[in-house]
């Protein structure tokens, strides 16, 4: 057997057992009983690694590989999505950089310019997803542009708009300027600003009891030249006297009615309401109720259109402080008030959106909403963690048709086609020229289909459907969709809906949201700002399984998490992340207790193991009870109590104890006692590198490999990955409650002199005397363990229930009252003279702490962080004053 190196180079090894994986086929899917089919929310094709899809990922990755060794039918779907608007923003740069507009060179070539930047640049992602160890088919990787994908959404739309589930209005839309392309509710993000209530005069036509005109307050006055309306609430009856009354709007001279409408708030600015149709939703409802006319101000880059005099050709900013100045100067300005306030932006761009006016198409969710609700309140389908299932109901309770049209060449073409010579029209699953009716030329819708549209059908559409649907029966609905929370609406509502109507199933059994990830300042990661970490960085340093690990245990019931990251302002690099760092230091602990186990194995042969010793027993029923727990984790998808869970074992329980528990007998045993605790050994580590394996896939498989056969497993399996789980009935027979109960009870004496010579400074070999106090069911646990704590521990006595010995240091843990008699061994008034130097020393530092945090003007001015700094010191010193006091108790 060869020997393992003396240290383990993630940088070498991963990326070597990636291809050695791959060339095998691991990565493919694999028959068995039972499916696991999981789908890879697909990223952007010109997206690169972030820290949520590498927190994704890893959970999925982790979920695969755990069901893949439990023999389970594992597929894990890989694939990207063409990203219509972040794609084509991409190319339109890049032609722009080389001189080049889209408009001049037309819609084809622009296309096959996306197409080249996609070979280009769409492999990046994939093949970083690859480095970090995702066991995804990538021989068979999907794409939402491929013609097979697209013959789905085509079908899709097509079944749709026959039935009346898709149809073209003229709406209010959520509108890009700078993208040039409506943006769906969901897709909106809102960021609070601080603006301004401007109220403005709007004269009468004819005064109302002495009345000469109404103010207005609004957010927005460069709209106003669309207002065809002044709405006031049914509420207020101090304004009722002007409902059927018309005012003449400034600058455009138009006469305008006020009526009064349930949309009002009587309580907000001076409870009159300019109505502008075209640019605000609730305007819109209102104006379709009261029948007023609807007029668009802004062209699509949002800039005055023609008709408006000077305030032609302005942009918004522009028109909004040309026409504040121009009610200023007419006297019509009444006042301005601060005003703090929600505004839509791009999610792409960030430009903020503009309520708009355009003919669109869409989807009417009303037929889909219901059942799509109903398979989520019966638990059809469930949330992990469970809070997000009323997200999710809420969202569909309050769902509005979806805008699916994109005014956008990189996409989905729309497959609708119009005859204008006969109004002929129809969708169409094939492309057409002539109109079948008519026999004249026809064109094609211009606008493409939402991202989101062809996205939906994620699950179903990238296993053959709707020509070849025997995939289908075998890997549909899919076992569990991870995804970010941001998503639910966008994604994982049409997901549940879109399947429901094409193959009449649920797309999935569970939806398992991962936390946001933060930067370590509780802000949003982002490059702008420049606390984005990049995965790829994380990995050249520290090594994919020290990520993947360090992620996992990020995971708890929080929504967010922060990432502990410094990260240089001037390069933006990663400087060092301390927690992946001690994740690094993990999977050296694995490597090194591996290794001095594999350095101790000759003689070795095959056999069982078996408690032949307390720790023996310990041990064996300690890693019985981790299997059935990390299989009862990963089964539920509690990733983060898994993660930390098995390195508390691993670490705490076979290095710390077990290992150093066995050096005994294998350096001085008999033979049959090095042969036993040997195999003792390989098993207990073979069945922890299966355990850590879906999350630290690299160095379990190297250390699995350096491995012999343990007693219970012929270890022929070509790799880990493909090698059985360790079932929790296979080593229930482990399971020993008592020897459980009596180990961690001299564990916890064992671990009270250990932390006592390290306080004082003696040598490990120096032999003490410990007395304790227990209740009686402790007393006769701990003598029956006597004889191996005192070898253990290194004593020369051990008493339980006797007085406690003169010159002794006492340690309280839990029901436990552990005394170390230091007499002899330590100068006790020396001690006790720095004990008291040390407390005295603590008593005023504590004093001056609480003299400052007594200061009030301290407390009013002082920074919060600066308080909390100060309050922590008073607690800590606090409790070393406790201690300090009951040492010198204890040897007085």
């Amino acid at each position: 057997m060869e020997e393992m190196p003396k240290t383990y180079d993630p940088q070498t090894q991963e990326p070597e057992l990636i291809q050695k994986w791959i060339d095998a086929g691991c990565y493919q899917r694999n028959k068995g009983v039972g499916d696991c089919t999981v789908v890879i929310p697909p990223p952007n094709v010109t997206g690169i690694l972030h820290m949520g899809h590498a927190m994704d990922d890893s959970i999925q990755d982790t979920f695969i590989r755990y069901n893949r060794m439990r023999g389970r039918s594992t597929r894990w779907i890989l694939g990207t999505d063409h990203a219509g608007i972040a794609t084509q923003t991409k190319v339109d740069k890049k032609l722009k950089s080389e001189g080049i507009s889209r408009l001049e060179i037309g819609r084809e070539k622009f296309l096959d310019a996306c197409w080249d930047w996609t070979h280009e640049y769409g492999g990046t992602i994939v093949s970083q997803i690859k480095r970090m160890g995702c066991s995804v088919d990538f021989n068979d990787e999907k794409f939402t542009m491929s013609p097979e994908f697209s013959r789905a959404v085509r079908r899709v739309f097509c079944d749709w708009y026959h039935e009346g589930l898709i149809y073209r209005g003229k709406r209010i839309v959520n509108w890009c300027p700078n993208c040039c392309t409506a943006i769906s509710d969901d897709e909106a993000e809102y960021h609070d600003e601080k603006g301004h209530l401007w109220f403005l005069r709007y004269p009468l036509v004819e005064p109302v009891d002495g009345v000469e005109y109404v103010t207005v307050a609004t957010t927005r006055p460069e709209t106003m030249l669309g207002d065809t309306g002044i709405a006031v609430s049914p509420s207020d009856p101090e304004k009722a006297k002007l409902v059927g009354a018309h005012v003449m709007l400034p600058i455009v001279n138009r006469e305008i009615p006020i009526f009064s409408d349930w949309h009002v708030d009587a309580n907000f600015g001076t409870g009159f309401v300019k109505v502008t149709p075209a640019h605000d939703p609730n305007d819109y409802a209102m104006g379709q109720t009261h029948d007023l006319p609807q007029i668009n101000v802004f062209d699509e880059h949002a800039v005055v259109v023609e008709g408006y005099g000077e305030f032609t050709g302005m942009d918004r900013d522009q028109a909004r402080e040309a026409i504040v100045a121009w009610f200023e100067g007419h006297g019509l300005l009444d006042h301005i008030e601060e005003l703090d306030h929600s505004v839509m932006h791009c999610y792409r761009c960030d430009s903020a959106l503009e309520p708009w006016l355009s003919e669109q198409w869409f989807v009417a969710v009303d037929k889909l909403k219901q059942r799509a609700t109903q398979v989520v309140r019966d638990g059809q389908i469930k949330f992990h963690p469970a809070r997000w299932t009323d997200t999710y109901l809420t969202w569909m309770d309050n769902l509005k048709d979806w805008c699916i049209s994109r005014q956008l060449w990189w996409g989905h073409r729309i497959p609708v086609f119009h005859c204008d010579e006969c109004g002929w029209e129809d969708a169409l699953m094939e492309d057409v020229d002539t109109c079948p009716k008519c026999g004249h030329h026809v064109h094609q819708e211009e606008d493409v289909l939402d991202t989101w549209f062809s996205s939906q059908l994620w699950t179903f559409a990238t296993q053959g459907w709707p020509d070849d649907t025997s995939e289908l029966a075998e890997h549909h609905p899919t076992k569990v969709l991870v995804t970010a929370r941001d998503i639910i609406a966008l994604w994982v509502a049409r997901m549940i809906m879109s399947s429901l109507y094409c193959t009449d199933e649920i797309p999935f059994e569970d939806v398992y949201i991962y936390a946001t990830i933060l930067a370590k300042d509780g802000s949003r990661m982002s490059k702008s700002k420049g606390n984005g970490v990049d995965p790829m960085e994380l990995m050249d340093k520290y090594g994919a399984d020290a990520m993947r690990y360090n992620l996992l245990t990020l995971i708890t019931n929080n929504q967010d998490v922060k990432f502990d990251a410094n990260i240089d302002k001037k390069t933006k690099k990663l400087i060092d992340s301390p927690r992946t760092e001690q994740a690094r230091s993990f999977v050296t602990k694995i490597w090194n207790a591996s290794r001095f186990v594999q350095m101790n194995l000759d003689g070795y042969v095959p056999g069982a193991p078996v408690a032949k010793t307390a720790e023996d027993a310990w041990m064996l029923s300690r890693l019985a009870r981790t299997v059935a727990e990390a299989t009862e984790q990963l089964e539920t998808y509690n990733f983060g109590d898994y993660a930390r869970n098995i390195q508390s074992f691993f670490w705490g329980d076979v290095c710390d104890w077990y290992i150093e528990l066995c050096k005994g007998r294998l350096l001085d045993g008999t033979a049959d006692e090095k042969l036993q605790v040997q195999r003792n050994l390989v098993y207990v580590l073979d069945v922890s590198m299966r355990l850590l394996h879906p999350v630290m896939p690299f160095v379990t498989e190297s250390v699995w490999d350096a491995l012999p056969a343990s007693g219970l497993d012929a270890h022929d399996a070509q790799f880990l990955m493909v090698a059985k789980w360790p079932e929790p009935e296979d080593l229930a027979g482990f399971v020993n409650e008592a020897a459980e109960g009596d180990f961690e009870l001299a564990k916890r004496v064992i671990s009270c002199v250990r932390s006592t010579r390290a306080r004082y400074r003696l040598s490990p070999k120096a032999e003490l005397a410990v007395a304790v106090r227990c209740d009686n069911n402790d007393e006769k646990a701990l003598y029956g363990l006597s004889s191996f704590i005192r070898s253990v521990g290194v004593l020369t006595s051990i008493t339980v229930n006797c007085p406690k010995p003169i010159g002794s240091t006492t340690i309280i843990d839990g029901g436990l009252e552990v005394s170390i008699e230091l007499s002899g061994v330590i100068d006790i008034s020396a001690e006790v003279s720095r004990l008291k130097k040390e407390l005295a020393k603590a008593e005023k530092e504590l004093a001056g702490v609480e003299r400052t945090l007594g200061n009030d003007g301290f407390v009013a001015k002082a920074a919060p962080a600066v308080i909390e700094k100060k309050r922590s010191q008073q607690v800590e010193l606090t409790a070393t004053i406790a201690q300090l006091k009951a040492q010198i108790a204890d040897f007085s």
